[in-house]
C-alpha cells in the first residue's frame, strides 16, 4: 500500500522555521497500531491523518508516542494540503475529530485561520515538582488540560532549561505550558510535553486554546498576536470568542512523497 505523505511547516512563512507536522493521506483508516508505527517512524512533533467522508474530512494526530485529541499545526498542515493538492477550490474545510468538528478557513495574505473550542484554565498551587522541572518558579500556576505556569517576563520565558526527566513528576497533566507577557507579541510562551514524546513543541495551537481566553482576559482585548518562544518560532494570530478561540498563521511545504506499507 502506498500512501501519500506531506511535510508542512506550520505558523510560519519561513522554511525550518515554525513547527513540522507529517500529513498522511488516507482512503480508509489503518489499525491504530500501524497509524502509531507510522508517526513514530516520522518522528515529528505530530503526524495528521485524513480520510475523507463525503463532504468532511475525518481528522487524527499522533505524535512518535501517543495519539492525542488536539493539535493546532497539524491541522493548519492538514488543510494547507487539502486547499494546495486536493480541492483547491474550497475556501473552508470541515474536520471531524475526538474533540468535535473544527472549520479551517482561508483568510488573506495566504492564512489560514483555525476554529477551535476554548479551554478556560482555573487556578491551581504551585508545586515543588514544577519549580523543580522547569528550574524557575513562576509567579501563578493555572490548568486546563495542560499546566500553565506564568511568569514576570518575556525574558524569564526564554531563559528556562527544563529537566525534562523532573516531568515525570508532573503526569497529572499532558504538557507544561510556559508563558509570559510579550515585548513585542501580546504574550509568548514555551511548550514542554516529554512524557508525549515531544521535549518541546517548536508552536503549539493547541495551547493556545488556554492561552488566548486567558492573556484575552488578562489584557483585556480579545484580538492578540502570540509568538511561541521554541528555537525554531512561530507566530499565531489569535481571537478570542467566547467559548471557542480562533488563530491563524501560514505554512510552507517542505515535503512530498509516499509510504509503502
Amino acid at each position: 500500500m502506498n500512501i501519500p505523505i506531506y511535510q508542512v511547516d506550520a505558523f510560519t512563512d519561513s522554511l525550518f522555521g515554525g513547527n513540522p507536522a507529517a500529513v498522511c493521506i488516507l482512503q480508509n483508516w489503518l489499525p491504530e497500531e500501524q497509524l502509531q508505527s507510522i508517526a513514530a517512524e516520522n518522528n515529528l512533533a505530530e503526524t495528521a491523518y485524513i480520510v475523507q467522508a463525503g463532504d468532511v474530512y475525518e481528522l487524527r494526530w499522533f505524535t512518535p508516542a501517543v495519539e492525542i485529541d488536539l493539535c493546532g499545526h497539524a491541522t493548519l498542515a492538514a488543510a494547507y494540503i487539502i486547499f494546495r493538492f486536493i480541492e483547491p477550490s474550497l475556501q473552508s474545510v470541515r474536520f471531524t475529530t475526538k474533540s468535535g468538528d473544527l472549520i479551517v478557513t482561508r483568510e488573506a495574505e495566504e492564512r489560514i485561520s483555525l476554529n477551535f473550542p476554548a479551554r478556560m484554565p482555573t487556578p491551581t498551587a504551585i508545586t515543588e515538582a514544577a519549580i523543580k522541572a522547569m528550574g524557575k518558579a513562576p509567579i501563578a500556576a493555572w490548568e486546563s488540560r495542560d499546566l500553565m505556569l506564568v511568569y514576570e517576563t518575556e525574558a524569564d520565558i526564554l531563559a528556562l532549561e527544563p529537566d525534562l526527566l523532573a516531568f515525570k513528576d508532573l503526569n497529572s497533566h499532558f504538557a507544561v505550558i510556559a508563558t509570559a507577557k510579550g515585548d513585542q507579541a501580546d504574550f509568548v510562551s514555551r511548550f514542554f510535553a516529554p512524557q508525549a514524546g515531544i521535549p518541546e513543541d517548536p508552536v503549539t495551537g493547541s495551547a493556545h486554546c488556554t492561552l488566548i481566553p486567558f492573556w484575552a482576559e488578562q489584557l483585556d482585548k480579545d484580538v492578540l498576536l502570540a509568538r511561541q518562544l521554541s528555537a525554531r518560532g512561530g507566530t499565531l494570530y489569535c481571537q478570542h470568542k467566547g467559548d471557542r478561540v480562533s488563530m491563524s498563521g501560514t505554512a510552507v511545504l517542505f515535503m512530498q512523497g509516499e509510504i509503502y506499507v
